[in-house]
């Protein structure tokens, strides 16, 4: 049985300043570019036989620099819609909702966890099977990922606020006795550090 390998993109200029990244369209930076070549080793020696990304841009980039071929984007892989905290960072939203936390009090005119939920859902019903005949890639970003994997593990949506993930790392998903386990977490490209959010 394969591996769910789960490859947050590189740095953008957003998620250096802790913007809320969800629909807007950003390149990496040079950091993210490099972040993002320094996976491919982590990746090489892999049986890869299905490697899905986002369709963003700053995903599908990730994705060729970590030397991955034959992506498919799937459009359920998209960010979190953060709707009206699109670009606004957690302290600017504060200044208007003391106390705000995404994973308890969501957005305004965006989705809710339990949607990106449902979404991620159905990522795992297409790649499960697949899971018998080799390692899966799925690049995206850091919420829709961290939603994942506690979909993966059987848990809420909600409870994708308890692993935390930094930009340009690569984590692992699998099982032990047949029952769905985190195999690694957050395993950055380089010891350069992580983005936020």
């Amino acid at each position: 049985m394969g591996e769910l390998i789960l490859v947050r993109h590189g740095e953008t200029e957003w998620s250096r300043e802790g913007r809320h990244t969800g629909r807007t369209d950003l390149p990496l930076t040079p950091r993210g570019e490099e972040q993002a070549r320094a996976l491919a080793p982590l990746l090489a020696d892999r049986k890869i036989v299905l490697a899905l990304s986002s369709p963003a841009l700053r995903a599908r980039r990730t994705a060729e620099l970590a030397g991955l071929t034959g992506v498919e984007t799937d459009e359920r892989l998209w960010e979190w819609d953060y709707g009206e905290y699109e670009g606004l960072s957690t302290t600017r939203i504060r200044e208007d909702r003391p106390g705000w936390y995404l994973w308890r009090d969501g957005v305004i005119g965006g989705e809710t966890v339990d949607q990106v939920g449902k979404r991620v859902d159905g990522v795992l019903e297409r790649v499960r099977p697949v899971l018998a005949d080799g390692d899966v890639v799925l690049v995206a970003h850091g919420h829709v990922l961290r939603i994942l994997t506690a979909r993966w593990l059987g848990l809420p949506a909600a409870d994708g606020r308890l692993f935390k993930l930094g930009t340009g790392t690569l984590s692992t998903l699998g099982t032990e006795h047949d029952e769905p386990v985190i195999s690694t977490w957050n395993v950055p490209a380089s010891q350069t550090g992580n983005g936020h959010e």
